[in-house]
C-alpha cells in the first residue's frame, strides 16, 4: 500500500490515510487501498476494533480535484459509486466498531466518512467543513443522512450550505463528535480508546451497531422486537458468560469477541 498505511496493534486494525502532500486527500487507488483494508479488519478474527486517521496536517481534505479534472479521470457518479459509496458503507456494516481520530482538518467527503464511524474523536486543532457548496456539489459518503442525525435539521442545512468551518470543540458541542483530546496527547488518547474497545466484548458491540443502524428506519415497536432478537443472540455468546462469570467471581472478565 502506498497512499495508505495498515498495521495491527493490540488487536486494532489501524488504518492511516499516508498521503501528507495533498492534505490525504482521496484519489481512485487509495480509496481502493482503504477498501482493502477494511476487508481485511472485516475477515481477520484477530482484528477485533478499527482505527482510522491520518499524517500531516489533515485528516482528510476530501476528493482530490486533480482527479476530477483529469479528461482521462474517473467520473463523478463513477467515483461516488465505487469508492466512497462502499467505503462508508462498509465502515456502517462491519460488525466491529469503527474509531475515527480526526488529526487535523476534515473536509467533504473526510468529514463524512470520519462521522460514518462509529465514534469520532479529534485533536483539539482539529476542524470539519462539509466543503462541496463551495464548488457546486452536493455532499456525499453518506453525510446528508449522518450529518442531519448528529446535530439536528437546522444545523445540518446551515453547515452544509454555507460550508462555514467548525473547530473540533464546536463539533464536539453539538454532538457531531464524541470527544476532544489535546494536540499532545491524542494519538495516544485515541489509541487507548481503541484499544479499549477491542478488548471489550466486540460480539455484543457488533449487535449494538447493527440495532443503532436499524433504529432510523424502525418503530418503537419494531426496535423493541428487534432488541429481543438481539439481546437473545447476545445472551447466547461465550463472552456473556464470561461477563457474568467474572462480576460473580468479583474479577476482571477476559473477553475473546465471541
Amino acid at each position: 500500500m502506498t497512499h495508505i498505511t495498515f498495521d495491527i496493534q493490540n488487536a486494532v486494525g489501524r488504518i492511516t490515510f499516508n498521503r501528507p502532500q495533498v492534505f490525504n486527500s482521496m484519489n481512485h487507488p487509495m480509496r481502493m487501498e482503504i477498501l482493502e483494508a477494511l476487508n481485511v479488519c472485516e475477515q481477520d478474527a484477530d482484528i477485533r476494533a478499527v482505527l482510522i486517521t491520518g499524517t500531516g496536517k489533515a485528516f482528510c481534505a476530501g476528493e482530490d480535484l486533480q482527479e476530477v479534472t483529469d479528461p482521462n479521470g474517473p467520473s463523478l457518479k463513477e467515483i461516488i459509486s465505487t469508492g466512497y459509496n462502499p467505503i462508508v458503507l462498509k465502515i456502517r456494516n462491519l460488525e466491529k466498531p469503527v474509531v475515527a481520530a480526526v488529526n487535523g482538518v476534515a473536509a467533504g467527503a473526510g468529514a463524512n466518512i470520519a462521522l460514518a464511524c462509529d465514534i469520532t474523536v479529534a485533536t483539539a486543532s482539529a476542524s470539519f467543513t462539509q466543503a462541496f457548496s463551495k464548488i457546486g456539489l452536493i455532499p456525499d459518503s453518506g453525510g446528508t443522512w449522518t450529518l442531519p442525525r448528529l446535530v439536528g435539521f437546522q444545523r445540518a442545512t446551515a453547515l452544509m450550505m454555507l460550508s462555514d468551518k467548525i473547530t473540533a470543540a464546536e463539533a464536539a458541542a453539538m454532538g457531531m463528535i464524541w470527544k476532544v483530546f489535546p494536540d499532545d496527547t491524542f494519538e495516544a488518547d485515541s489509541g487507548k480508546m481503541a484499544e479499549t474497545l477491542a478488548q471489550m466484548p466486540t460480539r455484543g458491540l457488533a449487535l449494538t451497531k447493527q440495532a443503532l443502524n436499524r433504529s432510523f428506519s424502525n418503530d418503537f415497536a419494531a426496535q423493541a422486537e428487534l432488541e429481543d432478537e438481539l439481546q437473545t443472540a447476545a445472551g447466547s455468546t461465550a463472552d456473556y458468560r464470561e461477563g457474568v462469570a467474572a462480576f460473580l467471581e468479583k474479577r476482571k472478565p477476559v473477553f475473546r469477541g465471541a
